[in-house]
């Protein structure tokens, strides 16, 4: 089969943060990725940075540079567009996209609100294309196992989770310049959308969708300082509207893994975690046993909290033994980057063609739809 022709939108050499050269890049790169994949254009602000990101990158000049992004959509050389720009900026990236009958491959979130996020997944499946949201966390392979023991019921049925996480920035008070919108909720890309919806995402999964969601909401630190990446100083304090404190509380439907009316809790608090306590613990109380992951290296189980290992236990407890389950990457990820592991098992999965081994636009709407309910509340009661 031909390699996908792929054109990539916001790789650049630049940016003060360019997921698509960290995370993206190195699969389509990889001897494996090029095999499946082509890189035939890149789209940026303009054809000339566009054309200095082929460069740092060492594309082949042949490559196309495009500095809008009707042009690029309008070429017919081209298979899947990849959108990797700030959250507020994909609506404009997208929808041109699919009107052309591009398939599309989509940074998590997929707009900056539900009405944007609406429209995009109307208009994806009114023209049937192919879609695919980069909620990565679902391909992890220590997420997949965790799926498995469930599956293989090794616990029994799920009578509860509780998930306790504290990430979403690598400071519970600070903001780098370049996360400085994360104090914008209109924006779309903040510590309850990125942070805590991936970890979300993961977690139903693995024990399914919860319902009857109930929520409590609390921005601790309203004043924010803002640091300067280069000097390291604090150039501003801003005020924020984004919640720093998230509870989510539901139930899970009856199923082979779930008992009916299991309830799941999410705690999710920006900012580090107490000192020695993992950022992330995550228990599944079932009928015979407990599953306990800790990843003592951050909350983001999609990209970067593998450095340090992932740890999962077992609780038997008609033997009372604990035991540890042993999980792995595969040996072409890991000779990626840690960022580009996950991001390389999405593209595997849409290179196949398996839709059930990866999420579209649809999974990423239910995702807003649950944001939305857990933020409503907060939306009547902010006083910022």
């Amino acid at each position: 089969m031909a390699p996908i022709r792929t054109a990539l939108v916001g790789l650049s050499p630049s940016a003060a943060v360019s997921w698509a050269s960290v995370a993206h890049l190195p699969y389509l790169l990889s001897s494996r990725g090029r095999a499946k994949y082509e890189i035939t254009a890149l789209c940026n602000s303009t054809v000339g940075n566009a054309q200095k990101a082929v460069a740092a990158f060492t594309l082949p000049p042949e490559t196309k540079t495009y500095g809008d992004i009707a042009s690029l959509a309008a070429d017919p050389n081209i298979d899947l567009i990849v959108c990797n720009v700030r959250v507020d900026r994909h609506y404009e990236i997208i929808r041109p996209s699919i009107e052309a009958g591009k398939a599309v491959f989509c940074e998590w979130p997929l707009a900056q609100d539900l009405e944007h996020v609406r429209d995009l997944v109307s208009l994806a499946a009114e023209k049937g294309i192919r879609t695919m949201i980069g909620t990565q966390g679902r391909v992890a392979p220590v997420v997949l196992k965790l799926r498995e023991l469930l599956e293989q019921g090794c616990i029994g049925k799920i009578l509860s989770s509780e998930v306790r996480a504290a990430g979403g920035s690598n400071d519970r008070l600070i903001l780098p310049n370049f996360l400085s919108y994360f104090a914008e909720r209109r924006v779309g890309g903040n510590i309850v959308t990125i942070g805590f919806g991936h970890l979300m995402d993961s977690v139903q999964f693995v024990v399914g969708d919860f319902t009857n969601i109930q929520s409590t909401l609390q921005l601790q630190r309203a004043d924010v300082p803002i640091r300067d990446r280069v000097t390291k100083a604090i150039i501003e304090t801003v005020k924020s509207n984004v919640p720093d404190l998230v509870i989510a509380t539901g139930t899970l439907k009856g199923s082979r893994i779930a008992q009916e009316g299991a309830t799941l809790l999410i705690r999710f608090r920006r900012g580090q975690s107490f000192p020695d306590e993992p950022p992330l613990v995550w228990t599944i109380n079932g009928e015979r046993g407990e599953i306990r992951l800790l990843s003592p290296g951050g909350t983001a189980l999609q990209s970067n909290a593998y450095t340090e290992p992932v740890v999962l236990e077992v609780h038997d407890f008609e033997t009372d033994t604990i035991q540890k389950v042993e999980w792995n990457w595969a040996d072409w990820q890991k000779e990626l980057p840690m960022a580009a592991k996950n991001v390389g098992g999405l593209y595997e999965a849409f290179a196949d063609g398996d839709t059930s081994r990866y999420p579209t636009f649809e999974d990423a709407l239910k995702r807003h739809e649950q944001l939305e309910s857990i933020l409503a509340g907060w939306q009547v009661n902010a006083a910022v």
